[in-house]
């Protein structure tokens, strides 16, 4: 398999969304690798986080996109948090993704 590539998009125990610019960036912000249900990166490959706290490692689950997934909960996201927001409704998965908001910027 090969490395995530970013931006990574991670989702929580209580299903909030989280859009990291890279893998690296992801492993150094997150503590607590049993706080992470899910993960994308930006081809829409399923990831998993694994590790101990304040060391964690994203590692892609497949080379297969699961985009159907990924866009699913990024519209639960925004039903449940962003009250009065859309999801990006880009048909092309880059453009989807790039119009996800970053952490931190």
């Amino acid at each position: 398999m090969s490395t995530p590539i970013g931006p990574v998009i991670l989702f929580d125990d209580d299903h909030h969304m989280y859009v990291i610019r890279d893998r690296a960036s992801a492993e150094a912000w997150w503590e607590m690798p049993d706080e992470c249900v899910c993960g994308f990166d930006a081809l829409a490959r399923p990831l998993r986080m694994t590790g101990e706290p304040h060391r964690v490692t994203l590692e892609l689950t497949g080379d297969e996109p699961a985009e159907a997934d990924l866009r699913r909960l990024v519209a639960e996201h925004y039903r449940r948090f962003l009250h009065g927001q859309a999801p990006p409704r880009a048909s092309d998965l880059s453009v989807f993704v790039a119009g996800l908001p970053v952490e931190g910027s």
